[in-house]
């Protein structure tokens, strides 16, 4: 079915527009994270650049245009391309999710005084950020091929993300490191909190090459459900 979507879409001006936007809506959040991320983690200033939340912006105007042109294709040509216009609406959703999370990641780098260590936690940290950056590069590369199998594999392989963040909250939570506290904490358990939501953003978008539109965000049978 996915397949037939994205022919439909690509014999449509409108639609194929439509279809560009959204790529461009990725590419976007996924430059909103590597930001976020640098200023957070890797910069001692907490010097934010304006061109992060003008990205935002962008990436709203995307989704909301995307939107209009779905139904105004729709309307012209009625219901039988509506499953495929629905589920492009599903997925610039989560792509806005994802850009409202980061700018979450923006404004703790914005309250958080210094570069954020992660403790007793970096390593994991580290390891997790490496996976979702990588996560963006491959859900893109998915959803652009069509690719079935790799999605089903990217479903799998990243499916420890979300468990993995929630563990080291409790951790923090728990005080594991005695090191951490403070403000240092709090923010430590609220980015790994953000890293876990925009993994699970991009999951979703994921399912949506593999599922029907009724089981788009939950993975298929063998896989527990995707958390949101």
């Amino acid at each position: 079915m996915w397949k037939q979507i994205l022919n439909i879409w690509k014999s449509d001006n409108l639609l194929e527009q439509a279809w560009s936007e959204c790529f461009e809506m990725l590419e976007i959040t996924y430059e909103m994270f590597c930001e976020a991320k640098s200023v957070l983690r890797e910069s001692e200033q907490t010097i934010i650049k304006k061109e992060i939340k003008h990205k935002d912006i962008k990436v709203n105007k995307f989704q909301r245009d995307v939107r209009r042109k779905v139904m105004t294709h729709c309307t012209v040509q009625g219901s039988s391309d509506l499953p495929g216009g629905l589920i492009l609406i599903n997925i610039v959703v989560d792509i806005e999710r994802i850009g409202d999370y980061t700018k979450n990641i923006v404004d703790l780098a914005t309250i958080y005084p210094t570069r954020l260590e992660g403790g007793l936690f970096e390593d994991s940290l580290k390891k997790i950020e490496d996976s979702v950056k990588d996560n963006f590069f491959r859900t893109k590369k998915s959803l652009k091929e069509s690719n079935e199998e790799e999605a089903r594999k990217l479903l799998k392989e990243y499916k420890w993300i979300n468990p993995e963040c929630d563990q080291r909250s409790f951790e923090i939570i728990q005080e594991k490191d005695k090191s951490v506290g403070g403000g240092k904490a709090a923010t430590l358990a609220l980015y790994f909190r953000w890293l876990k939501r925009i993994n699970s953003h991009l999951r979703n978008i994921t399912t949506s090459i593999v599922n029907p539109f009724d089981k788009i965000g939950y993975t298929q049978k063998g896989f527990s459900e995707v958390d949101n």
